[in-house]
């Protein structure tokens, strides 16, 4: 009887150490940032995201390689959207003073889907209105077509009523992505998210990484 009893006991207390060791691994197969996740990704973290190749708003060409060397906000936008676009930047901009003042540098990134109008140029004034550190990035209508559909996102180019070409809109998704050095795409915000939330669920990651 006393074996037995202390065969439980021994069971009981490696079951426990297990258990520990699952929950401090987040409890999810081992991923260190599934305390700070609120969404899924249908087919995983690693089907968002990849290489890309852009023009910076100084002008010149850059890879992903080169722009996301730190934690950043991605936003895929343009600049001559009336209204949700300028929030949403807005909004990225905000969270990243708030990071700031917590001792964290993320860098908010701002990719047009109208290059045709966002020259760098364009860019540069929009994103230098907004915070002095948000990037912006235009390219060709090949590499930001590229650069959407590695991170799945939407955009379609609606024709004006009026036929006046200059003042068209643009459809498009509204998600933002956080990726991190090392690790890539790791969770998007969605435009209800506001900037106080969106920083400290970014903290989370930062400060997991």
């Amino acid at each position: 009887m006393v074996r037995v009893v202390a065969a439980v006991a021994v069971f009981v207390a490696i079951f426990a150490l297990a258990a520990m060791w699952f929950v401090g691994r987040g409890g999810q197969g081992g991923d260190q940032f599934a305390q700070c996740r609120q969404t899924q990704i249908a087919g995983g973290t690693n089907t968002i995201g990849g290489p890309f190749e852009l023009v910076h708003e100084d002008g010149q060409t850059v890879t992903d390689a080169e722009v996301l060397t730190a934690p950043s906000l991605i936003y895929f936008g343009y600049t001559y959207c009336p209204d949700v676009c300028p929030l949403d930047a807005t909004r990225n901009a905000e969270a990243t003073e708030i990071l700031e003042t917590n001792g964290e540098l993320v860098t908010p990134v701002f990719i047009t889907i109208d290059p045709e109008r966002d020259t760098p140029e364009v860019l540069k004034e929009f994103t230098d209105y907004l915070h002095p550190r948000m990037v912006g990035l235009s390219g060709s209508p090949e590499q930001v077509k590229s650069a959407s559909q590695a991170y799945r996102t939407y955009y379609r180019k609606q024709q004006p009523e009026d036929g006046d070409d200059e003042f068209y809109l643009v459809d498009h998704s509204t998600f933002t992505y956080l990726t991190l050095p090392g690790h890539g795409f790791v969770e998007y915000f969605r435009r209800d998210v506001s900037a106080e939330d969106m920083a400290q669920r970014v903290g989370c990651f930062v400060n997991n990484m």
